[in-house]
């Protein structure tokens, strides 16, 4: 699928083995324009979402929209960590295959944020990996990859795991 047109490609990584492997398979296989971009985006889930918990409404009457300052920041600090590792393997992953890429991350709901960035960026493809949940699961828990196909503004390419 080598091609020398591609201004922009956007490959969104989560630190699963599948979304690796699309970004593998990007550098593998797409050749970009010479003032072309390769972009690394990693969606961080708000930190309410991260938890998945919040410590909840003070009970017998108490603000019930508190938060607690040192639990919201504890959850921030984790993730930034969680990040750079994400980001570090996938750099590590560029570098051995000689490739310079920039990195982006944003905060929020993955599946809504890799369309955001994709449009801001006005990418010509995102690649991203996909679990390969069967019909059920995939109703159950969602799956961004479908969600992306059908909202996103460019082509898509599923890597898709085992």
């Amino acid at each position: 699928m080598a091609t020398g047109n591609l201004a922009s490609v956007v490959v969104a990584v989560d630190g699963s083995e599948e979304s690796m492997n699309a970004l593998r398979w990007a550098l593998d296989n797409l050749r970009l324009r010479p003032d072309g971009a390769l972009v690394v985006l990693h969606v961080q889930p708000p930190p309410s979402i991260a938890a998945g918990l919040n410590p909840g409404p003070i009970p017998f009457g108490g603000p019930s929209e508190v938060e607690v300052p040192a639990f919201t920041q504890a959850i921030e600090a984790h993730q930034r960590r969680i990040t750079q590792a994400i980001l570090d393997h996938a750099l590590k992953i560029c570098s051995e295959k000689n490739v310079e890429v920039k990195t982006d991350v944003v905060v929020g709901d993955p599946k809504e944020k890799i369309c955001e960035v994709t449009a801001n960026l006005k990418a010509d493809l995102l690649v991203m990996g996909c679990r390969a949940f069967g019909p059920l699961k995939r109703m159950f828990l969602g799956s961004v990859s479908n969600y992306c196909i059908n909202n996103v503004v460019c082509p898509v390419v599923v890597i898709k795991g085992t």
